[in-house]
């Protein structure tokens, strides 16, 4: 790990003392000075060429506004005049990439038209605030052999290119694309690991396959679009949610039909199209103190940064995502008794560190699925091979970084401490 890239180090601690004021690394500048001298163009006729010229289809499928999404999606990205061009490069890409396997997708169906009526039944889904717990509960669950889940290299490319399978040595390229795109993110920005470590094994959130359908809050991490995100909180999600279990039941067609294990802080405000659409899934509720879901979202926003924008913004940071959690949250507060209780579980964030086992035992009962010794036995061996703080812990510091103090920030989210056992950080 490079000093240059994380400040200082202390042991396992991480401590940006560059924040805000980065110092590149040799390999960061490099980069930068190679991408930025190419202007990165979104004209949508070229990316839908490229699209159908990727899947070798042309039907993007019942469209029902999605061109009209499509198009509020791109002029959200080309609003934001921070974008340093390996950013537009990286959005470019997402875009082609989503619009290719929606038309992958749209050409299985119509080949496989069964796919539609395959169900998706009891899945376990898991919703929380990020830096709640979530991944690591997800992945846990996942442990369970028994499920199907959603590991990040084919939420990136959920349907396979015609004609492509696997290489010589059985390995799926959609996955050996992943892993390559993995060790360039971690050569150039190491850190990340410590944060969200998104590898191409660890399983990745269903909003990565809804997009598909351009419906989803994604794009509010990776610039600064608050068009979107009102345009996205208009749209009546209960379709969008359905094409997600479209999209589902694609995945099963394709690898296996198991109970799915599913997570995403976006169900948060999503409750009513969520049971709607999977009206027999259990539901595991992560909650932890605001203070900390913030502070660790928006550290980790102000790293990437230095590689995304031109410049960062602390206070802009701080304002957006402060309101963004606590509209996450006022919808989980209103609609939480949506999930009936007898299908669902609350877990405070202090819980999940050592008493895993017996909280999946409940989880596991709520769901009416046997929680066997092997199974068990499964959990504890992804509990002892993935502690926390695995990659090192990041040194938070609120005040210093973001100019507020955590209680003057924590003042602001007294309804979820009195709804939720929420511990204080």
């Amino acid at each position: 790990m490079n000093a240059a890239d994380v400040g200082t180090t202390d042991g396992d601690q991480i401590d940006f003392d560059d924040l805000t004021s980065p110092r590149l690394t040799d390999v960061q500048r490099q980069i930068l000075e190679f991408t930025e001298s190419r202007h990165i163009e979104f004209d949508l006729d070229a990316m839908l060429a490229e699209a159908r010229d990727g899947a070798g289809a042309s039907d993007l499928g019942e469209t029902d506004g999605f061109t009209d999404r499509l198009g509020a999606h791109v002029a959200a990205i080309e609003s934001d005049d921070g974008l340093r061009q390996l950013s537009r490069s990286t959005l470019r890409q997402r875009v082609v990439r989503l619009l290719r396997n929606r038309l992958s997708l749209t050409d299985l169906i119509k080949r496989y038209p069964e796919i539609e009526s395959i169900p998706i039944e009891r899945p376990i889904i898991v919703v929380g605030m990020p830096r709640s717990g979530t991944t690591h509960l997800v992945n846990l669950i996942a442990a369970d052999r028994r499920r199907r889940a959603l590991p990040y290299w084919e939420s990136q490319e959920p349907i396979p290119a015609p004609g492509e399978g696997p290489d010589i040595f059985g390995v799926d390229p959609r996955y050996t694309r992943c892993k390559q795109e993995h060790d360039a993110l971690m050569a150039s920005a190491p850190v990340v690991a410590a944060m969200h470590d998104r590898f191409p094994e660890a399983i990745e959130e269903e909003v990565e396959i809804l997009d598909l359908d351009l419906a989803s809050y994604v794009l509010e991490w990776h610039a600064r679009v608050p068009d979107w995100r009102d345009y996205y909180l208009g749209l009546d999600q209960h379709r969008h949610y359905r094409y997600l279990r479209k999209v589902l039941q694609a995945l099963t067609f394709l690898r296996g039909p198991r109970t799915w294990v599913l997570k995403s802080p976006q169900h948060c405000e999503q409750l009513g199209p969520l049971m709607a659409t999977f009206p027999d899934a259990t539901v595991a509720f992560t909650h932890r103190d605001p203070v900390a879901v913030i502070q660790s979202a928006i550290t980790m926003m102000a790293y990437s940064d230095r590689l995304r924008r031109t410049s960062i913004d602390p206070g802009w940071l701080l304002n957006y995502w402060t309101d963004r959690v606590h509209r996450l949250l006022s919808a989980c507060v209103r609609d939480r008794d949506l999930v009936p209780a007898e299908r669902s579980v609350d877990i405070g964030f202090h819980q999940l560190n050592g008493n895993e086992i017996s909280l999946l035992t409940e989880l596991y009962r709520r769901s009416g699925e046997e929680l066997t010794d092997k199974v068990r036995r499964q959990f504890q061996q992804y509990l002892d091979g993935n502690p926390r703080g695995k990659h090192g812990r990041i040194r938070y510091d609120l005040q210093r970084h973001f100019g507020i103090s955590p209680d003057e920030l924590r003042a602001r989210f007294d309804f979820y401490f009195d709804r939720f056992d929420v511990r204080a950080e």
